[in-house]
């Protein structure tokens, strides 16, 4: 007896369909190109075609999608990219590729614009010391509102959306869910022009991870259904109270705490760039130090790169600063030998399969000399 397969257990005549699918569905759902007969051309031996060309690509990719298989890859999104719906959406869609092709990802997003903007309309200003937002009570309550509320609703609901045919789900959470991130009250210090002393910045409720507890992170990872968390950068003190922390931190802190393959921040820049305005491809952690503390990084940058450096030197193999603008700049950069963006590296690190895509990068850098 013939057997019919969608998605699911087999339906025959012992298992009648519950409910059944027309079977045009069916047919399309078994075989798509039946429903796209108007984009396919006759057969040539013509390997320039569209067809082949997506075939070649999916065939280079095979070594990068071994190397990241069954891996966790925590991505930081945030940017006034969050802000184009064409771009999130399909953000959305190479985050359920990813999970698709094996990885397991974990999103954590920003908002930083989309903040500003609701500070602005309830009249509220706001300050910034070293990329970090000065935040009192009445910019946390609205910092959190945006965050966990509209930012991180949105963003889970779209890779729920993107992945309805193979049920992949979002999952949004903050910090504060099951305890996932608790946080100490953040400092900071500046040199007094005038008088070059060290002064202590009171940054307000900004908080610093000092404990992540993974689990529910993990129990979402490795269900058995397909789930893609996304968490919100807001934490909780040991005595209860919120704090803001810079998404970037969070992105480090958790990517540490699950052992992450890889962490790519997706900002709306090109990567780091040098004084020259260049882009910087690759960088060892005491290039990122030295670049920090000469000042050719400055604002948001320092926080990122301060970030990278703590996670190469934790448990992540690598941490690639890249322009989530920019379409597909996930697949390009974990699929592909080019990469895109800043690599920050730590080459005293053991050999590993980083260690042989690092090596390429170089050779393609080189390349383009």
């Amino acid at each position: 007896m013939e057997t019919l397969r969608v998605n699911g257990p087999i339906w025959g005549a012992a298992t009648p369909p519950k409910p059944s699918l027309p079977r045009d569905i069916a047919v399309a759902l078994l075989y798509p190109r039946r429903a796209f007969k108007h984009a396919r051309t006759p057969m040539t031996d013509d390997t320039e075609e569209p067809g082949w060309a997506t075939a070649k690509t999916l065939a280079e990719a095979l070594p990068f999608i071994q190397i990241y298989d069954r891996e966790t890859v925590v991505i930081k999104y945030g940017g006034h990219a969050m802000g184009e719906e064409a771009v999130a959406r399909q953000f959305a869609a190479d985050a359920v590729l990813l999970k698709l092709l094996g990885l397991h990802p974990v999103v954590v997003h920003g908002g930083g614009p989309q903040i500003s903007a609701m500070l602005e309309k309830a009249g509220v200003k706001s300050s910034f010391v070293d990329g970090l937002r000065v935040t009192d009570e009445p910019t946390m309550e609205i910092a959190e509102m945006v965050l966990s509320g509209a930012i991180n609703k949105e963003i889970a609901n779209w890779i729920t959306l993107a992945g309805a045919e193979a049920d992949v789900r979002g999952v949004g959470l903050s910090g504060k869910d099951a305890r996932l991130i608790t946080v100490e009250k953040a400092t900071r210090t500046r040199k007094d022009p005038d008088s070059m002393i060290e002064q202590v910045v009171d940054l307000g409720f900004v908080g610093q991870p000092s404990r992540v507890d993974p689990k529910i992170l993990e129990a979402l990872i490795y269900a058995e259904q397909d789930y893609i968390p996304v968490v919100a950068p807001i934490g909780v003190s040991a005595k209860g109270e919120t704090y803001n922390i810079n998404a970037d931190t969070v992105a480090g802190a958790l990517a540490s705490a699950l052992k992450a393959k890889r962490m790519l921040l997706l900002t709306d820049v090109k990567g780091v760039l040098d004084a020259d305005g260049k882009l910087i491809e690759m960088m060892t952690v005491d290039e990122a130090r030295d670049a920090i503390e000469s000042g050719v990084v400055n604002g948001g940058m320092i926080p990122k790169l301060e970030t990278a450096i703590d996670a190469v030197q934790g448990r992540v193999e690598g941490v690639v600063i890249l322009d989530g603008r920019r379409p597909h700049a996930m697949l390009m950069e974990l699929f592909t030998p080019h990469g895109h963006g800043t690599l920050i590296y730590d080459p005293s690190g053991p050999r590993s399969a980083q260690a042989k895509v690092i090596e390429r990068r170089r050779a393609t850098a080189r390349q383009r000399i």
